[in-house]
């Protein structure tokens, strides 16, 4: 098939486009002809809360990435509908999280249709978004007007998709490995690398922080006495999108500046193995969610996780067989922690996200779109 895939991608960094690209190299590597239209204008500078847009990492040369689309000028969502219109896809991938895009996804969108022969299949991270704006319903409504399928990737944001459209073909198709963070390295070398004594076990934070991936629910479980003198660390690896002296300040207020390992700053595609290989589990103390790419680079890196029972994420960490599911509460969150270090279940926990992993392979993710356009 002739696909174009809409949305970010190099030069711009994080999750968004790293699933991107790893669903184009997929795609290729079954035989389609694949090319990425990304931003030259991503958001607005008011709207972007992080230090940078954009990755220090060199773009992926087995990709056709084009840099076209300016999410802010409806001028430019016209001319780069109809060029792409004239190309004849025969499939449109497009990511929806932010209905922030879907004045200017929508427009595309309606351009490239009046050629009568490209489907448009959208992948939804969150219909409903986690902080929410005005505007948010007619945006959102706006664009799936002229999408044709829809896949989630997890049980809750299917069920919000059908809140919105109720007879357009959907399915659910859980998010694949995040394996393209390079490979397994051992503990010793990745501690060695981020400087870190192997006299301590690690927790590992991991990823933008965001009120409602509630660090400081994190923070106040780590609290509890039971970790004193255990020599145990929490890693905060990640940037903050967040009022930072909050967490500063409750990390403060529990004297835990010891304990804590902060790295303020977006972890670059070819660091993150490092954290992953370095910690002893994964901690997502999520107060809302749909799904997370946190969980798919865990898997890769064969790590147990600890999540909390929000949105999708217990759907993709079977409780007490790849870690635990427990409620997003500081008490609850603690618990898990002194189970999963005094019961020693690393090693067993570990075997069984290995043989977990098997079921979030990106061939099934390409499958199960094929299968619906073939359906439809």
């Amino acid at each position: 098939m002739k696909i174009v895939i809409i949305g970010t991608a190099s030069p711009y960094r994080g999750g968004l486009a790293t699933y991107n690209e790893r669903l184009a190299t997929e795609l290729l590597q079954e035989g389609h002809e694949v090319n990425i239209h990304t931003f030259t204008v991503q958001y607005p500078n008011f709207l972007f809360p992080g230090k940078s847009q954009y990755t220090d990492e060199p773009s992926p040369k087995h990709l056709n990435i084009v840099r076209s689309i300016n999410s802010i000028n409806p001028i430019n969502w016209f001319r780069i509908g109809n060029q792409i219109r004239k190309q004849q896809p025969d499939l449109i991938i497009i990511k929806f999280w932010l209905p922030f895009m879907g004045p200017c996804f929508g427009s595309i969108l309606r351009r490239i249709k009046k050629n009568n022969h490209s489907k448009v299949l959208c992948i939804v991270d969150n219909m409903i978004p986690h902080e929410s704006r005005i505007g948010d319903k007619p945006f959102t409504k706006y664009f799936i007007k002229p999408v044709d399928y829809f896949v989630a990737m997890s049980k809750s944001v299917l069920k919000d998709i059908a809140s919105f459209d109720s007879t357009k073909p959907k399915l659910l198709s859980p998010h694949p490995l995040f394996d393209n963070f390079g490979e397994l390295l051992s503990r010793e070398d990745a501690l060695k690398k981020l400087k870190l004594s192997d006299e301590y076990r690690y927790l590992l934070f991991f990823g933008f922080i965001r009120k409602y991936k509630g660090l400081d629910l994190l923070i106040e479980a780590f609290a509890d006495p039971r970790f004193r003198n255990q020599k145990i660390k929490l890693i905060i690896a990640g940037e903050y999108y967040a009022d930072k002296e909050l967490y500063v300040n409750l990390i403060k207020q529990h004297n835990l500046e010891t304990e804590i390992i902060q790295v303020n700053e977006f972890i670059s595609n070819s660091e993150v193995r490092y954290y992953f290989n370095a910690a002893d589990v994964i901690v997502q103390p999520y107060k809302t969610a749909t799904q997370s790419g946190v969980t798919q680079i865990a898997y890769h890196f064969n790590k147990p996780m600890i999540v909390t029972d929000v949105g999708g994420l217990s759907e993709l960490c079977p409780h007490e067989k790849v870690g635990y599911v427990v409620d997003p509460a500081p008490r609850a969150i603690s618990n898990a922690i002194f189970d999963f270090f005094n019961k020693q279940m690393l090693e067993a926990f570990t075997e069984n996200v290995k043989e977990e992993k098997k079921k979030y392979a990106w061939s099934v993710l390409t499958k199960n779109i094929m299968q619906l356009i073939d359906k439809s």
